[in-house]
């Protein structure tokens, strides 16, 4: 894999090797000296043009778990304050000797366009509404470790159906085998919904009455304003998870959020310390499944099984 700008890019197959990878990298983690030497003397940089917490030092953990030298680039405080170009950014930092860069930009179709100025490996980090494909893959490996499968599970995810964390997720959840129903306001439906692999509910409760995965949406207030909401109040009252709504949620299923939360918007309080929320599980599982990522674009899958191996016996 030289790239990873999509999951339209990836088959089943290839999420499922992903996730295994994750698997071992996941019990690297675990070990004193949590370092592998896979990526020892390669270099990535995180060019994020976005604001970013959890995505950008999960990547940078990730790559640091690995033995790659790591950059972080912020836009804020680079030339392109100064007007350079955006491809000028590129084959500048491109010229130190970089291997990968980690990208996320506000336009969609951005990580793909760096692909031309560079013969490094592109990660897409996040591209405006089009894309946030390891965002798809550390969900798809969080249900996974709850459930051994997403064959069957039925998936709710409620909230702005326009935004790029449902996009890729959709595109995961269907691929590896779940059902996905989705629900939210009819502001934030693509309008070409019906042509996308899901079913469409309008009763949230009726809904994640019968979900195993409720996967809930950030409301992004940075991103559309009030626009498509009369308010978030309204929004909170005809879907949020509610605390009495959650009652009605089986006692089995879990609940997830790609974070930030908006707590008492999208999800109460309680609601989101509840023992079904594994929104945290998400946080911790997003290291293994990037490191999984930058070693298929840039190691030796070869010299995977020695280094583990070798590693845990020391």
């Amino acid at each position: 894999m030289k790239h990873l700008l999509s999951i339209e890019d990836l088959s089943r197959q290839d999420i499922e090797e992903l996730m295994g990878l994750a698997d071992n990298f996941s019990e690297v983690l675990t070990r004193e000296i949590p370092i592998v030497p896979a990526l020892r003397g390669k270099t990535v940089v995180s060019a994020f043009f976005e604001d970013s917490t959890r995505t950008r030092a999960s990547f940078e953990l990730a790559a640091k778990g690995l033995s790659a030298n790591t950059i972080n680039f912020s836009s804020s405080s680079s030339s392109t304050n100064k007007g350079e170009s955006l491809r000028d950014t590129v084959e500048t930092i491109s010229a130190l000797g970089v291997d990968c860069f980690v990208v996320r930009h506000a336009s969609a179709g951005v990580p793909e366009q760096i692909t031309k100025w560079t013969d490094a490996a592109i990660v897409n980090a996040g591209d405006g509404v089009h894309q946030h494909p390891t965002q798809a893959l550390l969900d798809c490996y969080s249900i996974r470790k709850k459930f051994g499968s997403l064959e069957g599970k039925k998936i709710v995810i409620c909230g702005d159906l326009n935004q790029r964390v449902a996009r890729s997720n959709i595109l995961a959840f269907s691929k590896m085998g779940a059902e996905v129903v989705v629900c939210g306001p009819t502001t934030m439906m693509p309008v070409n919904i019906e042509s996308w692999p899901v079913k469409v509910e309008s009763n949230f409760e009726a809904a994640l009455e019968e979900a195993d995965v409720l996967y809930l949406l950030r409301i992004q207030k940075e991103r559309k304003g009030k626009v498509l909401l009369p308010s978030l109040r309204e929004y909170r009252t005809r879907f949020g998870l509610t605390l009495e709504r959650s009652k009605k949620l089986n006692p089995n299923a879990i609940i997830m959020h790609p974070g930030p939360m908006n707590r008492g918007v999208e999800i109460d309080p309680e609601v989101a310390d509840d023992p079904r929320s594994i929104v945290i599980d998400q946080v911790t599982n997003g290291v293994p499944v990037r490191m999984a990522v930058l070693f298929s674009v840039l190691g030796s899958k070869t010299q995977l099984d020695s280094l583990i191996n070798e590693n845990g016996a020391n």
